[in-house]
């Protein structure tokens, strides 16, 4: 079948579109788009607005950021009409919102920046709410996605700006299709496919997925219920199909039952925004009193607030005690601004609540709430629901509903008996309402697959990295698992490949022991071997005050988390040599933090585990040492290594090893998991219990033999296209350049993958470590040209292909580095000089930051080293000879562009501080003498501005780390 064109694609949507209601109308540019909103908005609200009138809402309409728009859309609206009356009007029916006017148009062309043309633009009440951009089949989607970032850029901010009104974007090339919101910060990851209610994908653009989401009906529900405006970071966030489908059945079963239920969602598939949004929406149905929202530890109750009210501001108060939250149950509570605060929507920890609802001193004031309609929702509640409490709630509130959240249900197979007996999730919520598992997040990459090395005695191939001499089985052997020798050459093992593991350092890992005696003894080698000059790694370490902190039994569960904070009574249980060692090593971590945490008080205490908590999402600490505590629960893009020295089986392993697969970037590829326990059969045990059998091919990565033979495909593929390196300057077209971008792209991204296993070696591949950077070089030359020819305005079909720079820029590399480099050029021997010189040729030519500077540096090397008598005066000699170029490229760039000195010092100091860049007003606003015209404006504007930013590329950015 022959390739399907855009046009052919883009006649049949619009067909599809009008079998569903939609009205076609033509509508060629801004002028025509404005006139049709305005008879759209007179004929949606039952009015005739005149032309002034008209202005009055077009200036509403102008106002303010694309967040801001979002507001604006949902607001009832006011003008004052031209006799003097009010007239209040809406842009959008969020309310009823399938009584909405709905029209689709294609190939609207608006002039910004640049002239773009959009594919297909779905109006409702006629504002561009939907955007469509289609490419053919065989094409990339990004590549779609990249045009649209360039249309928000471009033109979408052009005149009257109704274009960042859009709420939705939809990218196809037909048999592919994916939405997202509009939020220009965001990358590729933040597209989703739809899905059907079992998670089965929608992605025929023609074949179901206009029929199941662009149906006027359900798009407007996806606009008016399922669009969150995120407070905190001012960006609108859409609800992925899994969170639409929980929300709507836990709302479903409030309105129509009053029966329990429980929502499995996968750890790290959002369910904190599925929750809020619940939340949000059962507050408001008239049958309910309060919603209020369960956590088990203290840290979990103040994120959650933060998190609902970075969601919807104001929505809630945290209750920092039980008294505060008896008074927001009985709507006596006064906020922290001294307002009186109704509080529908409560969030509180499941202690405070037990404490509420359980002591004498409350009783006569929550017995008012005993038959009142109240619906709890418990976050993960495989964790806090299997004592009394769950009961206590029960019996309390007579007309309650009770639903929980979880990434790991109890089934009868992991189920922890106490002195209830051994109960499941299924006997404690009743049934299951939406489940989204484990191999369906990878499936749909929202998280990660992990990648498990297990290390120590086990039937190898010979000359395994991970066969090194250490016990990894636990039969009665305490003894020989807590042995010193054992432990330090684990530590050994941990500092040799800590840094392959975390790609340098670019990621953070955990290390997971089995009791704090044994967390001690790993502690204070990793420190000796740091005294010793052994490594550099920042070591940190947390446990709690709890006695059941260690996992005694050895069974393999989490304990459930102690509250930290909640009581102190925390404090109480910890044998004394165990606490004073505790607070020795928060001495340590307050000299390499310079503060001043302690265990005197739980407060103290709780302060410590919230900073170390930012310093890991910081990528602050290297290495965090725990029994139980950070296991669950805890959530850090950069953390992306598990250390395992402990038996761990079912939930407890599954909520640990998820710590480490957060999505973040291209080069955080996988979940790393080093044990140095025989964990693989109970590894593959709860993968079975969480999905299915067959689900362990698709959760854990294929062993490195498999991903060595990848990169053979890859490379035989690449040098189909380009024998040699040099061979790319000869490729003839750009469809051959776009080829060769594919083809070392996909090499990049594989051995991004096979450098980060122990046994990786250049010698296992037909690929030589020279050859891939020389290839590295001609592909950056490639992304050169693209970004030279943008600026000229000349088109490429190279334009919107991502180039992935993330697989290569490493931060460690920048010119302080390569000073040290030709420090150790000029004391060379004579042997030694050529594979130092050829180290710094590789890296000036494939490090994104050192590019720029590469003629500078070569010079430097070739006429001013040789001059140089000492290697002490290496940095030095380059300072001078740094700033001397620097002082003339300046004076070059103000001569030739007519500048003035004063104020081009200033806009580049502004530009370096708000990192974004200048207004055309404030570059022409720099030159001397006569300003350019109308027509030479944009012209003279993107000159200057390319030059000021090559400048700042080669002397300022990437200098030192």
């Amino acid at each position: 079948m022959a390739k399907q064109s855009e046009q052919i694609l883009e006649e049949q949507l619009i067909i599809n579109l009008q079998k569903l209601g939609y009205d076609y109308i033509t509508i060629i540019n801004e002028d025509a788009l404005v006139r049709n909103l305005k008879l759209q908005l007179e004929k949606h609200n039952k009015v005739n607005f005149s032309e002034a009138e008209f202005d009055k809402v077009l200036n509403i309409l102008n106002k303010g950021t694309v967040f801001e728009k979002g507001k604006t859309l949902r607001q009832k609206q006011h003008i004052v009409r031209d006799n003097g009356d009010n007239l209040y009007f809406e842009f959008l029916n969020t309310e009823h919102w399938c009584q909405n006017e709905y029209q689709v148009t294609n190939q609207v062309t608006q002039e910004g920046k640049y002239v773009n043309r959009y594919d297909i633009t779905l109006l409702i009440n006629g504002m561009p709410l939907v955007q469509v951009e289609l490419k053919r089949r065989g094409l990339e989607m990004k590549e779609a996605f990249n045009q649209l970032n360039r249309y928000q850029k471009h033109s979408f901010n052009a005149s009257y700006a109704l274009y960042q009104y859009v709420q939705v974007f939809v990218i196809s090339n037909g048999v592919n299709t994916k939405y997202f919101a509009n939020n220009r910060y965001q990358d590729f990851k933040q597209t989703f496919y739809w899905t059907d209610i079992q998670n089965k994908r929608v992605t025929n653009l023609l074949e179901g997925f206009t029929d199941a989401f662009l149906e006027p009906c359900h798009i407007s529900k996806m606009i008016c219920k399922y669009i969150v405006l995120n407070e905190a970071n001012k960006i609108p966030m859409i609800l992925r199909p899994y969170q639409y489908y929980a929300v709507e059945a836990l709302i479903e079963r409030v309105k129509n039952t009053t029966k329990n239920g429980y929502i499995w969602h996968t750890t790290g598939s959002g369910k904190t925004l599925t929750s809020f949004k619940a939340s949000q929406i059962l507050m408001k149905l008239p049958q309910i009193h309060k919603v209020v929202f369960v956590v088990d530890r203290k840290d979990l109750d103040y994120q959650t607030t933060k998190e609902f009210n970075s969601f919807q501001e104001g929505s809630i108060d945290g209750a920092d005690n039980t008294s505060n939250l008896v008074k927001q149950f009985t709507d006596n509570y006064i906020d922290k601004k001294g307002e009186h605060k109704n509080s529908k929507l409560i969030v509180t920890t499941i202690q405070k609540l037990n404490t509420a609802i359980s002591k004498l001193k409350y009783e006569g004031k929550m017995t008012d709430l005993k038959d009142k309609r109240i619906v709890f929702i418990f976050d993960e509640c495989h964790r806090s629901q299997f004592g009394d409490t769950h009961q206590r709630i029960k019996s309390f509130f007579n007309s309650s509903q009770l639903f929980g959240f979880t990434g790991t249900p109890i089934f009868a197979d992991n189920a922890n008996k106490n002195d209830l007996g051994k109960r499941t999730t299924k006997d404690l919520f009743e049934d299951c309402l939406h489940k989204y598992v484990i191999t369906d997040a990878i499936r749909d990459e929202n998280v990660l697959k992990f990648s498990v090395e297990y290390v120590g005695r086990y039937k190898h191939k010979d000359g395994r990295e991970t066969a090194i001499d250490i016990e990894v089985e636990d039969i009665d052997t305490t003894e020989l698992m807590e042995d010193s020798n054992r432990l330090t050459k684990i530590v050994d093992y941990i500092i040799a490949h800590h840094d392959r593991k975390t790609q340098s350092k670019r990621f953070t890992a955990m290390f997971c022991v089995d009791s704090v005696k044994t967390l001690i003894k790993y502690y204070e080698i990793f420190k000796r071997r740091r005294l010793e000059g052994t490594h550099d790694l920042k070591i940190a370490t947390i446990f709690s005050y709890a006695s059941n902190e260690d996992d005694a039994e050895a069974n393999g569960f989490i304990p459930e988390e102690v509250s930290i904070v909640e009581e102190p009574r925390a404090l109480y249980g910890l044998q004394a040599h165990s606490r004073e060692k505790l607070d020795e090593f928060i001495t340590d971590y307050n000299g390499m933090f310079n503060s001043a945490y302690s265990t005197k008080d739980s407060e103290s205490f709780y302060n410590y585990y919230n900073d170390i908590s930012k310093n890991v999402k910081d990528g602050k600490i290297d290495v965090l040492l725990v029994v139980n505590m950070f296991l669950t629960g805890f959530d850090s893009k950069t953390l992306n290594t598990l250390y395992v020295d402990k038996n761990l089986k079912y939930h407890g392993l599954i909520q640990a090893y998820s710590r480490t697969n957060r999505i973040l970037n291209e080069q955080k590829s996988q979940g790393n998991i080093v044990s140095f326990r025989n964990l693989k059969n109970r590894t593959d045990e709860a993968i079975t219990l969480f999905s299915n059998k067959d689900a362990i091919e698709v959760i854990i990565m294929q062993p490195y033999e498999d991903y060595t033979q990848e990169f053979e495909k890859a490379y035989e593929k690449l040098v189909s296209i380009a024998r040699f390196p040099d061979d790319v300057s000869e490729l003839v077209t750009e469809e051959d350049e776009l080829e060769f971008v594919r083809a070392f792209r996909n090499v990049m991204r594989i051995k991004n993958i096979i450098t980060s296993f122990a046994d990786f070696n250049w010698d296992d591949l037909q690929m030589g470590e020279q050859e891939f950077e020389d290839f590295k070089s001609k592909y950056l030359d490639l992304y050169d040209k693209v970004k030279q020819e943008h600026a000229i305005e000349k088109v490429s079909i190279l334009d919107d292909v991502d180039f992935e720079l993330e697989l290569i820029h490493r931060d460690e590399i920048n010119v302080t580095y390569i000073i040290q480099l030709l420090i150790k050029l000029k004391a060379a021997n004579k042997g030694d000089d050529e594979k130092t010189k050829q180290e710094i040729a590789n890296l000036l030519s494939t490090e994104t930051t050192l590019r720029s500077k590469r003629e500078l540096i070569e010079r430097f090397i070739e006429e001013n080293l040789p001059l140089i008598k000492d290697t002490d005066e290496v940095t030095g000699e380059f300072d001078k000879f740094w700033d001397k170029e620097q002082k003339q490229a300046f004076e070059k760039l103000i001569d030739e562009e007519k500048l003035s000195k004063e104020k081009t010092e200033k806009l580049i100091e502004d530009y370096l501080f708000a990192e974004r860049e200048p207004l055309t007003d404030d570059l022409l606003d720099l030159i001397e003498g006569e300003k350019p015209g109308i027509l030479q404006r944009k012209k003279r504007r993107d000159g200057i501005l390319l030059r000021i930013k090559d400048f700042v590329e080669t002397f300022i950015n990437g200098m030192v780390g």
